[in-house]
């Protein structure tokens, strides 16, 4: 089994504030790392930096529409020096609903604005050259500022999905990230960001992927489950990926634009389990084993947490035991 971590569920039908006994939990329990996502809930750098613990933590993957290299340089920084953590920041090109609806930005060619915003952030991050960015872009544009506080380092992730994502994580990312995805696609996956870091002449980025966690679930459990996926059917490359793991009918269903509620009727509870880690504790660890057989390098489980298993803490220390 390689890494295990754990990334933040931050349950959009859960107290938000239930996001801190995970992070704790994962801290008590001594997985390898913390990661923290910025959708709907909390601002990931102020999470960060109020959260106790220890072990390191990735923050993101941040819009690359939405924010800046100097925002996300700047804000792993701040985290980093108040916190005396390791912090590492992850990058993805997130949703239309995000981009567009919640934020008002145009949605920018994602491979160029992904390879520009990495290209940017290691040079920031790693203090290199005077720390200073100086990217004149298709899409990134940066000019003469450096850190001021001490430059944190370590590795640029980016979260892909679709092919052109993967060919971008391949020549410059430290670190892909995958979400939501079965065994069998993460494998193709892996395999095309070794081919296209062979092609462009570097050593192939590791890989980690989330995959959401419930040992013994309950209905209720099965239910937060089956809203977690129902946004990302009709997406493009989530969508393509469900198709490949058999749910052809669902994606296509999704993209007649059916209500929230018709959508999440027709999900079907075999949709989770083939892209989450379900049932008790061996059948998890089982899947862990999957995923890693597939290349994937580090797993980072997302725990369900339900009133039957408040934070997730209960997965998680039967995944640890």
């Amino acid at each position: 089994m390689g890494e295990l971590s754990v990334s933040l569920g931050l349950w959009q039908d859960r107290p938000s504030i239930e996001a801190l006994d995970t992070a704790l939990a994962a801290d008590e329990l001594g997985f390898a790392r913390l990661w923290i996502g910025e959708m709907a809930t909390y601002d990931a750098f102020a999470l960060a930096a109020a959260l106790p613990g220890r072990i390191p933590l990735v923050l993101g993957p941040f819009a690359v529409a939405v924010r800046t290299p100097v925002q996300i340089a700047i804000g792993a920084a701040t985290v980093a020096e108040l916190t005396g953590r390791t912090v590492e920041v992850a990058i993805g090109s997130s949703s239309p609903v995000v981009v567009s609806a919640w934020h008002g930005r145009a949605a920018p060619t994602p491979a160029r604005a992904l390879a520009e915003t990495a290209q940017a952030l290691r040079t920031l991050l790693d203090g290199g050259r005077g720390g200073r960015a100086d990217v004149d872009g298709t899409v990134v544009r940066t000019r003469g500022y450096r850190l001021r506080a001490p430059a944190p380092g370590g590795p640029v992730t980016i979260a892909a999905f679709g092919p052109q994502a993967v060919r971008v994580a391949g020549r410059y990312a430290d670190r892909m990230v995958l979400n939501l995805l079965p065994p069998a696609v993460a494998a193709r996956l892996v395999a095309g960001v070794r081919d296209a870091a062979a092609d462009a002449g570097r050593e192939p980025p590791r890989v980690a992927a989330w995959v959401t966690a419930a040992v013994d679930p309950d209905a209720e459990a099965m239910a937060r489950l089956a809203r977690g996926v129902v946004g990302y059917l009709g997406v493009p490359g989530y969508g393509e990926a469900f198709a490949e793991a058999g749910f052809g009918d669902l994606v296509r269903f999704a993209r007649t634009g059916p209500s929230p509620r018709e959508l999440l009727a027709a999900v079907p509870e075999s949709l989770a389990a083939a892209v989450g880690a379900i049932g008790t504790a061996d059948d998890v660890r089982s899947r862990i084993a999957e995923y890693t057989a597939a290349g994937v390098d580090e797993v980072c489980l997302v725990p369900v947490a339900t009133d039957a298993d408040p934070a997730g803490r209960r997965t998680l220390a039967a995944v640890r035991s």
